[in-house]
């Protein structure tokens, strides 16, 4: 797949936990280096999930995001390859992120901190996507994560519930835009966790389909036991069992991002 060379930058975001989101970032990820991407993951959540999952270190002495907004380390000194895949890269998170929130208040230009340090990292590196993986709350750190993107892709549980705090975080994006990044827009929504064999994951899929027509990915990612399983073994599901049914409809999820052109129209 050919790659046009301009950076897209997606942050991942869901406040409602559980919902595939770290899992969603980490996979589409892999499978978007398999397509021949550059990517960088960036791991906003404290619990390094995303770190853990492309497999790099991320103990408590490992430079790391929280160097990189706190001290302004440069990024390109934080940032290492995945031993999944030579064009996937990961700038780990560890247990300081935790302190974050608290410490950024009282810094000069909060919110703009991860903007700045990707736009100088991109000058010498290269990246067909960048994915921001957020914690599942609106604080300072996933502030930092819209300030710095262009897209904002949700995964949506096919559950009960799954479009409550939905229109909070709508509104989240839009008090962004008016305030601190004008191109910040919507532009992906990925399905998870769907049985097909229920009525309500179907009625939940229609919902969302219905309300973001133009955004949700035809794509849905089943539940499957190896999506869960393989961030145990340090992999996502596309290096632990990729022909899993998992694995392959996150690749196919992937190839429809990829061949969605980036639109800098902002979502009404």
């Amino acid at each position: 797949m050919k790659f046009t060379g301009d950076t897209r930058v997606l942050t991942v975001s869901n406040q409602k936990g559980g919902v595939g989101k770290t899992t969603s970032a980490v996979n589409i990820a892999s499978a978007l280096a398999g397509l021949g991407a550059k990517v960088l993951v960036i791991d906003l959540d404290p619990q390094g999930n995303a770190s853990t999952a492309l497999g790099v270190p991320h103990s408590a002495d490992t430079p790391s995001v929280y160097d990189v907004l706190i001290d302004e380390f440069p990024l390109a000194e934080i940032v290492q390859p995945s031993p999944e895949d030579p064009n996937l890269f990961c700038a780990p998170s560890t247990i300081h992120l935790a302190g974050a929130e608290i410490e950024l208040v009282a810094q000069v230009a909060r919110e703009h901190r991860l903007r700045r340090a990707l736009q100088d990292y991109l000058v010498d590196n290269a990246m067909d996507f960048v994915i921001i993986d957020c914690p599942p709350s609106l604080g300072l750190l996933t502030i930092n994560a819209f300030t710095a993107a262009s897209e904002v892709f949700i995964p949506i549980q096919c559950e009960y519930y799954a479009l409550e705090g939905l229109s909070q975080l709508l509104g989240s994006i839009q008090m962004i835009q008016k305030h601190l990044n004008p191109a910040l827009h919507l532009s992906t929504i990925l399905l998870t966790m769907f049985d097909g064999r229920t009525r309500l994951a179907q009625q939940v899929a229609e919902e969302v389909r219905t309300h973001f027509p133009d955004q949700v990915l035809e794509t849905v990612i089943p539940r499957s036991v190896r999506v869960s399983e393989a961030p145990s073994f340090g992999q996502t599901v596309i290096a632990y069992d990729g022909q899993s049914a998992g694995a392959i409809a996150y690749r196919e999820a992937a190839v429809e991002i990829a061949s969605r052109i980036a639109t800098q129209s902002k979502e009404k």
